[in-house]
């Protein structure tokens, strides 16, 4: 229809020439304009600014409501935040302070309430304050470490009488990581003392209401908590003759909690599903759904208690997320008839006859909700987008299934261009992006993510693809990946394009591979192992060297491989031969790298390293690297640098010129 000078660089005749009326529609007229070319108002800032994760740390008691909330646009920083009975909202924490822990180092659970009290952990320096009301000033309640962050805290507790503090703490000294449960005066009048240890890894301390017995879960490497762990009590004051309650090698137990009535709650996956157990028995079977989620961060709750003797429960089937209430005495569960399909097991607390959780659908972005069980009204709390978006602009999500290279099964959501003004040629088919979620042991749930509709509002597919290994579909589905890591992640991705591709729905020849962390090394993997694949690739901090991650990793991660590739360095050749690195001199394709200066979890030497080929290689790249970002960016300029540089990136290759006044990426060599 158009002249290839037209296709190629978004030169445009008026727009008064390319319209026609929209079919079954009344009046409404639609401009015709290159895929990738559209202009659009949801820009990258806008973007950057909401960009998760956004609440967290829920706690509900009488009329108010705290929680945590992450903000860009105030350097990645987390602040405490109240919601009051006449609904005023007030932050907690003074303007600098960032209650963040790197425990783990991606942190969680780094915020904890008794009374009026918050204790939270700082990001500057790592030490535990203490928080007495509104405008006091915090004070440090644990030792000033020899090193920043050499004595990390999260996932606390307080006793009833508010006079003691139970936690996790990881101490670094020496090239040693120590993981253990740590006691100390909520005053900080005494030093931090180990009530319990011997175990690599320590996680939810939980203790019933008399204050009496504590709950905890413990494992060991080589394990991550998904695939097995214990769940321990004891009498507080005999915590060396504690008792194993569930959990294994196997099994993997989440998720304790006491009930107001003193009676232990978890979930376990030993069904194959993650499910409910009330004292040891499940109040219902669940399969093809479940409560649980991986432990990747500290302070998640799937479940919380109703003043009724119900539990509001998140459940997940097929990656989809509802809120559901769970009557134990009948075995019933039901759903609250709400229209979220992901929630968020960071932020979920009940009280005061509501129930509180950060959640989003497929037309509204992640916001805080109140929900009253009883009489189905909901309160908007908190929208991580304030403004409202056109909902013919709006892309919707279709989940798909589709086969694998080798005959299986897997699973994604497609969202499509999605314009209330614009549509593309009719000769012509959109570009397909390719998000690869991170974890791997993760997934993606189909939601109004903003970094989505950035792309679909200008004329370009998204599909997030849950690859064998995801979680939301039981263990079997998530036990997939275990030996095949870097093998059919990636091919599953290509099978997702070649699918939407095959059924006539976007451009094979413009498709690009694009993920973070562990989705990151899927773009790699499938720009080497698969040369001509993809167009292009998009790569943040992801991992090039599955061998240098194994041995220059954290401690929490350092032992991830042995499952998913096997044990090191026994099968280092597995190691080598799943490592992109090593066969960078296949690539093909363009790759635009972004990589976060302070990473400890995927170092910038390993983006670094595919610098090298690409440039004996010659071909087109960039890489930007941000001073002051971890393993995720948080900060709004990189976020919103990072989007623009990405629709840059790719509308040189692809061989079109996006509408947006943006900074453009500088490729070398320049194509």
């Amino acid at each position: 229809m158009f002249c290839e000078a037209a296709r190629k660089g978004g030169i445009l005749a008026p727009p008064w020439l390319w319209t026609h009326e929209v079919a079954g529609g009344k009046n409404a007229l639609v401009a015709v304009r290159p895929y990738g070319t559209w202009p659009a108002t949801l820009g990258a800032d806008l973007v950057a600014g909401a960009s998760s994760p956004r609440y967290g740390n829920v706690d509900v008691e009488r009329s108010r409501v705290r929680w945590t909330e992450a903000r860009a646009s105030e350097g990645g920083r987390t602040a405490v935040v109240e919601a009051r009975g006449g609904g005023e909202i007030v932050d907690l924490t003074p303007h600098l302070a960032n209650a963040r822990t790197r425990v783990h180092e991606y942190g969680g659970g780094a915020v904890w309430y008794h009374g009026d009290t918050v204790f939270y952990s700082d990001f500057s320096d790592g030490r535990l304050y203490r928080l007495d009301g509104t405008g006091a000033e915090p004070r440090p309640i644990t030792p000033e470490p020899a090193e920043p962050h050499a004595l990390r805290y999260a996932d606390g507790v307080v006793t009833p009488d508010g006079g003691t503090v139970i936690c996790v703490r990881e101490r670094h000294g020496d090239g040693d990581v120590r993981n253990e449960l740590v006691s100390l005066p909520a005053d900080g009048s005494a030093e931090p003392q180990v009530i319990v240890s011997g175990h690599d890894f320590f996680m939810a301390p939980r203790l019933d209401p008399p204050g009496r017995r504590l709950a905890w879960l413990s494992w060991d490497h080589p394990r991550m908590p998904w695939d097995g762990t214990e769940l321990w009590v004891a009498e507080l004051g005999a915590l060396d003759r504690r008792q194993l309650v569930a959990g294994s090698e196997q099994e993997s137990v989440i998720d304790p909690q006491w009930s107001p009535d003193g009676v232990l709650h978890y979930v376990s996956d030993r069904t194959g599903w993650w499910n409910l157990y009330r004292d040891g028995v499940a109040p219902l079977e669940l399969e093809g759904a479940e409560l649980g989620f991986p432990a990747w961060v500290f302070g998640l709750r799937s479940y919380a208690f109703l003043d009724d003797g119900r539990l509001a429960c998140i459940v997940t089937r097929d990656a989809v997320q509802s809120l559901e209430l769970l009557d134990p005495g009948r075995g019933a569960l039901e759903s609250a008839g709400l229209e979220w399909t992901a929630c968020s097991v960071a932020a979920f607390g009940a009280g005061d006859g509501r129930v509180v959780f950060g959640a989003a659908s497929p037309t509204k972005p992640m916001s805080l909700v109140a929900f009253d069980p009883v009489t189905g009204r909901e309160e908007i709390l908190r929208r991580s987008l304030d403004v409202e978006l056109e909902p013919a602009s709006i892309s919707k999500p279709r989940p798909i299934e589709f086969p694998t290279r080798d005959g299986a099964v897997a699973h994604a959501f497609y969202y499509p261009p999605a314009s209330a003004e614009w549509e593309g040629p009719e000769d012509e088919l959109p570009p397909l992006r390719v998000i690869c979620h991170g974890g791997p042991t993760a997934h993606s749930s189909p939601e109004l993510e903003l970094s989505t509709q950035f792309f679909t509002q200008r004329g370009i597919g998204v599909v997030d693809v849950n690859y064998r290994g995801s979680t939301g579909f039981g263990r079997e589905y998530r036990r997939l990946l275990n030996g095949r890591w870097g093998e059919i992640d990636w091919q599953d991705c290509v099978a997702a394009a070649r699918h939407l591709a095959a059924a006539g729905e976007v451009d094979p020849e413009q498709t690009w591979v694009e993920g973070g962390s562990a989705g990151g090394y899927v773009v790699l993997c499938a720009l080497v192992f698969d040369p001509t694949a993809f167009a292009a690739g998009v790569s943040y901090f992801g991992v090039a060297d599955a061998e240098a991650l194994a041995l220059h990793t954290h401690k929490f991660e350092s032992r991830y491989l042995d499952s998913m590739i096997g044990p090191y360095p026994e099968r280092q050749d597995l190691y080598r031969a799943r490592s992109p690195v090593h066969f960078a001199d296949e690539l093909e394709r363009p790759l635009l790298l972004l990589q976060g200066l302070d990473d400890e979890v995927v170092l910038p030497s390993q983006a670094e390293a595919m610098v090298e080929v690409l440039e004996r290689k010659g071909i087109p790249y960039a890489y930007l690297a941000f001073a002051g970002e971890g393993h995720g960016f948080r900060k709004q300029e990189n976020v919103r640098r990072s989007l623009e540089a990405t629709l840059s990136f790719v509308g040189q290759v692809f061989g079109f010129t996006a509408a947006d006044e943006l900074e453009p990426v500088e490729l070398t060599p320049v194509r």
